[in-house]
Formats: structure tokens, C-alpha cells, sequence
């Protein structure tokens, strides 16, 4: 089984920025440990961009190279969660099950925030539950 993560603007500065949001640990620090928990029965990757169009091109590619296919993405869009029609579509352009993952609580902050523009083609969302949002979407791909 082959997942990745696709991370977008400002969780690369995870463990530093808005800790009381995001608390304090780094995405890498936190990735390893994901890696070394489950057991290596999926290949794990990694991919964060601050750039819309570098997600949207690292979507295209994975759906489309040749060899091992990926069976599914688990998406933190970060802001372009709630503006990018672009990633949406992307999403809907391909035929990997998605989920979407959010660290905060999405509902309990700022009003902009409550509407995903992803959501409608992703198979669920996980939201407020910290970095265990994204063990919480891996627990999905590797249930029997």
C-alpha cells in the first residue's frame, strides 16, 4: 500500500507558528514517528509546498505515474482549504481516494474557515484532533 501526505502553506513552520493552535512539534519529527508506527505496511511519503500550483502538479503527478500506483492521499490544504477551486478540482480529476485532514478544529475558529472548498471530493474530513488527525486518516487506508 502506498499513501502520501500533501501538506500545504505554512505547516512547514509546524513547531514554531501559533503553538497554542498547532502545539510543538515539527511535521518531520511528527512524520517519523508515523512512519516507524505503522508497521511498515504502507509506503509513507511526504510532500509540503507553499505554492497552489506546485500541489495541484504533485496531485497530477502522482495520479498519473507509471508503476506502483498510490491508493490513497491524505490533504491538509492548509488556507487554500477554504479559497483554492484549483486544488478542489484537481482532487475531482482523479481517481485516488482522499481525505482531507486538518490540525485545528476548522469549525471553532474564524467564519471563512468553516467552508472547505475540498470537502465534496474527498471520501471524509478530520479535523481538531492535532497531528493524530492525519493517524486518524492512515487508520482508514489500513483498516482490512
Amino acid at each position: 500500500m502506498r499513501v502520501i501526505i500533501i501538506n500545504g502553506p505554512n505547516l512547514n513552520l509546524l513547531g514554531t507558528r501559533e503553538t497554542n493552535i498547532y502545539g510543538n512539534d515539527s511535521f518531520e519529527s511528527f512524520f517519523k514517528v508515523l512512519e516507524n508506527t505503522n508497521n511498515h505496511l504502507v509506503k509513507l511519503e511526504y510532500y509540503q509546498s507553499n505554492v497552489e500550483g506546485e500541489i495541484i502538479n504533485k496531485i497530477h503527478e502522482i495520479a498519473f505515474e507509471k508503476g506502483e500506483k498510490y491508493d490513497g492521499i491524505i490533504i491538509n490544504a492548509g488556507g487554500y482549504t477554504h479559497t483554492s477551486v484549483a486544488i478542489a478540482d484537481a482532487i475531482a480529476g482523479i481517481d485516488i481516494k482522499t481525505i482531507e485532514v486538518h490540525i485545528s478544529n476548522i469549525f471553532a475558529r474564524e467564519e471563512y474557515r468553516h467552508v472547505s472548498l475540498l470537502a465534496k471530493n474527498c471520501i471524509g474530513s478530520i479535523s481538531g484532533f492535532g497531528l493524530k488527525s492525519y493517524e486518524l486518516a492512515l487508520s482508514y487506508f489500513l483498516k482490512p
